[in-house]
């Protein structure tokens, strides 16, 4: 998969999928732009991305507030004329309490975080890429989009609203060379899972390098049929 001079924005790009991602995008020849919320992160992914760095830029950016969104986008057209890629791995995770113990606070998280992020970032995307006329977008979901466990009501219900709105954004864009998908991982092999979780089974976790791999897929030519899905990333086991 070549991506020579392609330029693809990664929002949430130093977090454990996002910093994958970037790297992925940036050894396969593209221009990554990346949003973080923290310099020592977005420090470690050029220090990681070697002679790639040349070809890394970052914007610490809220991606669930529209007008600094809007204004990132801008910034990336004045400076490349066109986004390619738009991939969303922004996310957050909460869990354990039945619904009626949950905090609304953390509710309102879940949807900003999982549901807004996307919302504002897919809808800039798609007005430069159907003047384009070409772009791919991914929204990075979750299994529990599909599968509603206990004690994930505001996750689950999150990133089901997620799946929801890029099916709808696709049947909106069929025709116009803009394909939209959606990846829909379990939990993933990070560092800040294992920490969360010491004692699962880390072996059985898909690794962001695999997960990757599905996302420039999906944003390649070679996936140039692949339009209004929802692609199941749980590992072998």
């Amino acid at each position: 998969m070549a991506f020579a001079e392609k330029v693809a924005l990664v929002a949430g790009g130093t977090g454990g999928l996002g910093r994958a991602a970037s790297l992925a995008f940036l050894s396969a020849g593209a221009h990554a732009i990346v949003t973080y919320r923290s310099d020592r992160e977005f420090g470690d992914l050029k220090i990681g991305a070697g002679a790639n760095a040349s070809r890394l830029v970052g914007r610490q950016t809220d991606v669930t507030d529209e007008a600094a969104v809007q204004q990132l986008f801008a910034e990336i057209t004045a400076q490349h004329g066109r986004l390619d890629i738009l991939v969303n791995t922004v996310g957050g995770y909460a869990g354990g309490d039945k619904l009626w113990e949950l905090d609304t606070r953390i509710f309102d998280q879940m949807l900003a975080l999982n549901l807004r992020s996307g919302y504002v970032l897919a809808r800039a995307a798609a007005k430069v890429m159907l003047r384009q006329g070409k772009g791919a977008i991914v929204n990075v979901a979750s299994r529990s989009a599909l599968v509603h466990e206990g004690g994930l009501a505001a996750y689950a219900a999150s990133k089901a609203a997620a799946v929801a709105l890029m099916d709808s954004l696709a049947a909106d864009l069929k025709g116009s060379g803009v394909r939209v998908n959606s990846i829909l991982p379990s939990i993933i092999d990070t560092e800040a899972n294992r920490k969360a979780m010491p004692g699962a089974g880390f072996a059985k976790w898909p690794k962001p390098e695999d997960i990757a791999r599905v996302i420039l897929f999906l944003c390649s030519d070679d996936a140039r049929v692949i339009h209004g899905a929802a692609i199941p990333v749980y590992g072998a086991d």
